[in-house]
């Protein structure tokens, strides 16, 4: 993979882009006044301006990652904050994965199995358990699946009860089981049309056994995206939701979708069965004001932790 990255590098000056060498594995790359870096092996890439001799590099940990900050655009800056913080979330759910010995993570929502990718990406080799109700996604899913053993898919979606629902298509990432609010209207141009698109529905607990099958000891941990119905996948779960070590939530401060539960009323749910919160991780911001439109909050049952007393 380095042998290609460095020929790759090669070629480019042959399309005016100039690479500057900066340490062993990381590499600039710089056209037109902006820079990307791009840390072989790793997995950012961070987009600046400015002169190198403005820039300051960060050690991330003892991994051998830099970040490298320069002079930023406001653009950039959000572009910077959200890569950051999908980078820094994903780092965090693989160590919780790690520390509290999870082997089967339930992926709700894995439209084309963004997630499940970057768990792998991130190191985690565990069993990963993938449902996604819509057609098209549910293809290209399947597609991502092959040649995994060890990652199963299920053709469904899941809510409070085994049923079957018209879920709204057509808005790429935010397929909805619920209708976009008003704000979620004025703020995406996808939520002006629409069609809808007939999918089964499950339970948790009746498909808990299933994932579970084979798996001595297992710990399982919850990943739930599904646009403003996480807290009907999780009351699905009935009693079964004592099985998991951990979830994975997204959570609304501004509500996308009509119906959807505000995030102190789906984090009082969590907590109330008996998980804790280790991180927040804002997902979209509004442009003008700033504001945290949803964060993808991780909590664990700290007394699942092999080493608590």
């Amino acid at each position: 993979m380095q042998t290609l990255y460095r020929r790759l590098l090669q070629l480019m000056p042959r399309f005016g882009v100039r690479v500057t060498d900066l340490a062993p594995g990381t590499s600039l790359v710089s056209r037109r006044g902006r820079y990307t870096v791009k840390a072989a092996g790793k997995d950012a890439w961070m987009v600046l301006r400015g002169a190198p001799s403005a820039w300051t590099t960060v050690p991330l940990g003892e991994s051998g990652a830099r970040l490298v900050l320069g002079e930023t655009s406001a653009a950039d800056e959000r572009k910077l904050q959200m890569a950051a913080a999908e980078y820094l979330c994903m780092q965090h759910v693989t160590a919780m994965l790690e520390l509290y010995g999870v082997n089967c993570v339930l992926d709700v929502g894995a439209n084309n199995g963004q997630y499940a990718k970057r768990l792998r990406k991130h190191g985690y080799r565990g069993r990963i358990v993938s449902f996604e109700p819509t057609e098209e996604a549910f293809a290209r899913l399947s597609k991502a699946a092959e040649g995994d053993p060890n990652w199963q898919v299920h053709h469904c979606g899941l809510g409070r009860e085994n049923t079957t629902a018209e879920i709204h298509v057509g808005w790429n990432t935010m397929n909805s089981l619920l209708p976009a609010s008003d704000y979620g209207r004025d703020r995406y141009k996808r939520f002006h049309t629409t069609r809808t698109e007939q999918i089964r529905i499950r339970r948790l607990d009746a498909v808990l056994d299933e994932a579970l099958d084979g798996i001595d000891d297992p710990r399982p941990f919850l990943k739930m995206d599904t646009q403003g119905y996480d807290l009907e996948v999780y009351a699905g779960a009935g009693e079964r939701i004592a099985d998991f070590v951990g979830l994975q939530s997204e959570v609304a401060v501004l509500r996308l979708y009509e119906g959807s539960p505000p995030m102190n009323e789906a984090v009082a749910a969590y907590e109330d069965g008996g998980f804790e919160i280790t991180g927040m991780y804002p997902v979209t911001r509004e442009r003008a004001t700033g504001r945290v439109v949803e964060f993808d909050c991780v909590m664990m049952r700290a007394k699942a932790a092999p080493d608590a007393a």
